[in-house]
């Protein structure tokens, strides 16, 4: 009598690929959920949204106006006009940047908390965070590109289309550089004078209020070393291009970034806003992964 080798059931062991999509769109999940709470913020909160906006609107249309009178654009493009671009570009900053150090209101109020003991990873939280803030400063800034009109700038779509792309990367960028801030600031006390000593220098020195032409070489230096610059200038150029400029407004209104003698295209510029907001919203996340 022969005895048959009787087959033992196997579990298939799971595919490796499906593992990894199946972790991706667990932390796609939580990143979504966590940017989803700064729009249910902003929804809540629409006194924060017109009082962020006062003051680009007194820029532009106040200092904007008193300025025209002793500043010369070099033709007949109104100074408003020059200033648009940047005063846009810094309405997102203040946004952003209290999104960024919003991280420590959470911690000081225990929601942090109660992220991290989810089986979410931290990287996801900061990104969630860093996203969420970006929307936020964006949205905010609808408001203001709406007067483009106002100021002899046509409402061209592809310019709006331009303008918007700019303004979501330059908010990645301050709400990143805040969100890396706030892992190392433990009170709100300490994270607001903190936060105020990064951004006035950062508003100043973008060449968003003048002309980046004819400066000393050591504010120059910095103007440089300024990445809301490479937000600044690409939406000035972009703005501006729409407008029938003579020689001499060009050469004063949008002159050329250099690097060591070579011109730097705009696309360039952006590209490395985008290197740089990589870079903190990485760090960001290590930090916070040591450090909580």
């Amino acid at each position: 009598m022969t005895t048959r080798d009787t087959a033992v059931p196997t579990t298939p062991a799971p595919e490796p690929l499906a593992e990894v999509r199946s972790d991706l769109n667990h932390e796609l999940r939580a990143t979504w959920v966590v940017m989803r709470r700064e729009l249910i913020r902003l929804r809540q909160d629409k006194a924060r949204m017109l009082t962020m906006l006062l003051q680009p609107i007194l820029f532009i249309f106040v200092m904007g106006t008193g300025l025209a009178s002793i500043v010369d654009t070099g033709g007949g493009t109104s100074f408003q006009a020059f200033l648009f671009p940047g005063v846009l570009a810094t309405s997102v900053l203040f946004t952003a940047a209290f999104a960024g150090i919003s991280l420590v209101w959470d911690r000081e109020f225990g929601f942090l908390r109660e992220m991290m003991v989810a089986p979410i990873s931290r990287g996801a939280i900061i990104w969630g965070k860093c996203l969420g803030g970006a929307v936020v400063a964006t949205v905010q800034s609808l408001v203001l590109l709406a007067l483009v009109g106002t100021v002899g700038i046509p409402y061209s779509p592809p310019l709006l289309l331009s303008l918007v792309g700019c303004l979501f990367l330059g908010s990645l960028l301050l709400t990143g550089l805040g969100v890396l801030l706030s892992t190392r600031i433990k009170t709100i006390q300490a994270a607001m004078p903190v936060s105020q000593l990064l951004i006035m220098p950062m508003m100043f020195l973008s060449g968003a209020l003048f002309p980046v032409s004819g400066l000393p070489d050591w504010l120059a230096v910095l103007t440089r070393l300024n990445p809301l610059t490479y937000v600044v200038q690409p939406m000035r150029h972009l703005t501006l291009d729409h407008l029938s400029l003579t020689a001499e407004e060009r050469e004063r209104l949008l002159p050329v970034l250099t690097w060591f003698g070579w011109e730097v295209p705009v696309g360039v510029q952006l590209l490395t806003v985008a290197v740089i907001t990589l870079g903190l919203v990485t760090l960001a996340a290590r930090v916070f992964r040591t450090t909580e």
